[in-house]
């Protein structure tokens, strides 16, 4: 192949991923969290750790009464159905102003309301955060993931391009060797044991918000008619309110309808729209457990007669869109593809931070002889980047298992606190990394640890459900799982950390005799 274009490739792939690594690292981390995004909300929630209903649940047991104490003159009513994964149903209302409350969550077996938990958990700050980093102005986070996603994609192809013996990379770990090699061969291992997955999962992740990325697509056919494309692509109905006070028809039987009309597939969530009007739609969707597509199929009904007014399925441009969407989300039941995820995504990680690591050590000497700042400057964002956003990451699960419910701060309650938590620790660790060069990663790796075994204590002291009971019993087998991996975390960071000191220990000679000589 021509030099001069391996050369350029070479040169992208290196500067694409200086720039560009440390966001690429956190929507990584946050999306590989983000496949047990329902396990993390039990461990967070522990009020909602029930046994997952082995019956058919009763929507009209259900919803009205979550709805009783709320003003029937609301836009929609909102409930999620319980399932393996989630055995807590889930209700939402939005006001007239389209102003959303909720979740609020319910015990499925009698309908009765569930103690707010007073935070977002997984489903409700690390998901949204891998793919839109909580920055909504102008869909800010949206474009930023959109950039780091085809920054992802050049640097696949131009890292396929630089390595002319990628299949030899893939056996090759020289663990025992100085860093900047066995950097390199970690970074060159993950980067071909997950290059399929890595190549499919970034892909998707920009076909999934095509509407946002690529807006010429909808305007040009629709001419800027969001509501029209909506109701083409995804279903969307309901029909203009009478002012007339309306009524609601028995919801378990509107549901065994379209669990007719599917197949057997029941429905994952249920939306009444303009409740207390005349002209009240019922909406039923069907289950994304139990396919890889994130289907859009729908069914809606009068409210007060149950009567089918329409039925909507995707058309084959979108149900391949949606076939996608569910593959990057993976939001139907399959443990060991779930578990292949999140193994391939902690691989992501590793590729992208060795690949900082590589960067910093072979021009260490370099721009120290040269009085250059760029390495003390990539080196505290690698540190921060990679260390800092897994030591926030456990400061919010820490913070969660400290706080007490309904505890408010600064007018700020329990759910945004440990927001605060994380960002401050994050903030607090890119601080750290560049006022103590040399020795932030190893201290970092210390307090990865510490939050880690804490964070397990904490969980056991405060909910009772320490490892051997959660083991004991199947539906605690999320928070036993979270554990563990809190507790397998423990040792890696150890690992790391004395690594780290004793390449410290060993690098002191060297650095007094160059003391003496000067």
């Amino acid at each position: 192949m021509d030099q001069t274009f391996r050369k350029s490739m070479a040169w992208l792939h290196t500067w694409a991923g200086v720039v560009l690594g440390a966001l690429l690292f956190a929507i990584f981390w946050m999306g590989t969290l983000s496949v047990f995004d329902k396990e993390i909300d039990r461990w967070m929630m522990p009020d909602t750790r029930l046994a997952a209903p082995l019956e058919t649940v009763s929507l009209d047991r259900l919803l009205p009464q979550a709805a009783a104490e709320i003003d029937p003159n609301v836009g929609l009513w909102w409930l999620g159905m319980p399932g393996d994964r989630q055995p807590v149903a889930e209700f939402w209302y939005v006001d007239m102003n389209g102003e959303w409350y909720g979740p609020a969550f319910l015990d499925p077996r009698n309908g009765a309301r569930i103690a707010d938990q007073g935070t977002l958990a997984g489903t409700g700050f690390i998901f949204p955060f891998h793919f839109s980093l909580h920055l909504g102005w102008q869909n800010l986070g949206y474009w930023l993931v959109g950039l780091a996603g085809m920054a992802m994609l050049a640097l696949l192809v131009s890292g396929v391009v630089i390595h002319r013996k990628i299949f030899a990379d893939f056996f090759t770990f020289r663990w025992q060797r100085k860093l900047p090699r066995s950097s390199l061969d970690l970074h060159n291992l993950t980067g071909v044991l997950g290059l399929p997955f890595h190549f499919v999962i970034t892909l998707s992740g920009l076909i999934i918000f095509f509407a946002i990325h690529f807006p010429g697509v909808v305007n040009s056919v629709y001419g800027g008619d969001r509501a029209t494309f909506n109701r083409d692509a995804f279903g969307s109905f309901q029909r203009e309110a009478t002012g007339a006070p309306g009524s609601l028809a028995p919801l378990d039987r509107m549901a065994a309808e379209a669990t007719r009309i599917w197949g057997g597939d029941p429905p994952g969530f249920v939306r009444v729209w303009r409740p207390g009007d005349a002209n009240a739609t019922v909406e039923m969707r069907r289950t994304r457990a139990r396919s890889i597509d994130m289907n859009v199929d729908a069914v809606h009904f009068d409210a007060a007669t149950g009567e089918v007014l329409r039925t909507h399925t995707a058309a084959p441009v979108v149900h391949v869109q949606r076939f996608i969407a569910g593959l990057h989300f993976i939001q139907f039941e399959h443990w060991p593809l779930r578990w292949l995820y999140f193994v391939l995504g902690l691989s992501g990680c590793v590729m992208t931070g060795t690949g900082y690591v590589y960067w910093v050590e072979t021009r260490r000497k370099r721009h120290a002889a040269q009085g250059l700042p760029g390495v003390r400057i990539v080196e505290g964002l690698t540190v921060g980047a990679v260390a800092g956003i897994i030591i926030a990451t456990l400061a919010f699960f820490v913070a969660n298992r400290l706080l007490p419910l309904g505890v408010t701060f600064a007018g700020q309650e329990r759910a945004a606190l440990e927001v605060w938590a994380f960002y401050l620790i994050w903030l607090v660790t890119f601080a750290h990394a560049w006022s103590r060069p040399g020795r932030a990663w190893r201290e970092q790796c210390w307090a990865i640890v510490g939050l880690a075994m804490l964070a397990v204590v904490l969980n056991a002291a405060t909910t009772g459900d320490h490892l051997v009971r959660a083991l004991a019993h199947r539906h605690l087998w999320p928070v036993a799982g979270m554990d563990l991996l809190l507790l397998a975390g423990a040792p890696v960071a150890t690992l790391i950390a004395l690594r780290l000191t004793r390449r410290r220990i060993a690098a002191r000679p060297s650095q007094d005799a160059l003391k003496a000589a000067e």
